[in-house]
């Protein structure tokens, strides 16, 4: 296949490249901040948000769009105005958190999207995610285009530019310890960027997945013990855990990636049993490989 990779150059896209290069023709658009050095793949330079940049894809062909890099409502409508190919399906890289907030009910394919727009950086990701499901499935049916929205829990693994277990590797390198929350009550599932990967080349040109979102969630749920234990016994090293109470966390504002209580965790799991198991990849086998890529490359 011939495949249009938005972004692709940094973490989940650069991971998904190397892999669908195998047997596909890959392109990738992005701004060049980081150059992919693999005379295979065409790279395409320039911001989507530009339409003289975009105008570099006219004429070309291609059989499907995998999206790293939409986060704002019209990303999606501008780059179809701008390919004018026979495309058949465009791929969007959205999140869990797209669904409604609270609801006391573990989360599937069906549950509702959110509908409130919260405050901050966080809540405007959120909001520009669900505006543009909203957006891939109109202009999709415009164009007669089958779409398929990829929702993930927390990705792991190397060159991971969110602080999530960077944040747990770094106290173990400089001190041998990692806070642990006291009667924290959050939960969590991970996902690992291989196995993310994998998922969507299983998806691209599939028409079991056309006009469908898909939840990527694994079967394990987490927490901050469990999720240090793992940090050990992939990295072969005894860690001591520092217990902070939840209330001395929210005081200091102690940076944790992930959900301190209860209230603000939610439970996934997905409608297509057979991506689930392509999430195979142990936490404590994934943790050990990103461990050694960011002791080797920070």
């Amino acid at each position: 296949m011939k495949i249009l990779v938005m972004g692709g150059s940094y973490f989940l896209g650069k991971h998904f490249v190397n892999i669908a290069n195998n047997e596909n023709r890959i392109t990738v658009f992005n701004r060049g901040n980081r150059l992919i050095a693999n005379k295979e793949i065409r790279e395409i330079h320039g911001d989507r948000r530009n339409r003289d940049d975009l105008s570099k894809l006219s004429g070309m062909e291609f059989d499907v769009v995998v999206d790293f890099c939409a986060y704002e409502q019209g990303d999606i409508l501008k780059l179809l105005d701008s390919i004018d190919c026979d495309l058949k399906q465009y791929i969007f890289i959205s999140t869990v958190d797209v669904y409604k907030k609270g609801t006391n009910e573990e989360i599937n394919e069906n549950s509702l999207l959110e509908d409130v727009v919260y405050a901050g950086e966080v809540g405007q990701y959120i909001a520009g995610k669900v505006a543009l499901e909203k957006e891939l499935e109109a202009e999709c049916k415009k164009r007669n285009i089958a779409y398929t929205s990829i929702r993930p829990v927390f990705i792991y693994g190397p060159d991971n530019y969110a602080p999530r277990e960077s944040i747990f590797f770094t106290w173990i390198e400089k001190a041998g310890q990692i806070i642990l929350p006291k009667e924290s009550g959050g939960y969590f599932q991970m996902v690992y960027v291989d196995d993310l990967s994998k998922i969507i080349c299983k998806v691209c040109g599939d028409v079991k997945y056309y006009n469908k979102a898909i939840n990527v969630c694994g079967s394990e749920v987490y927490n901050y013990e469990s999720f240090i234990d793992a940090c050990a016994d992939g990295i072969k090293r005894d860690i001591e855990k520092i217990e902070i109470s939840l209330s001395d966390i929210f005081e200091k504002n102690i940076p944790l990636p992930f959900p301190l209580t209860k209230e603000e965790s939610e439970k996934y799991s997905t409608l297509y049993e057979d991506i689930n198991k392509i999430c195979n990849t142990k936490l404590s086998d994934g943790l050990k490989i990103s461990y050694e890529y960011f002791k080797n490359n920070g």
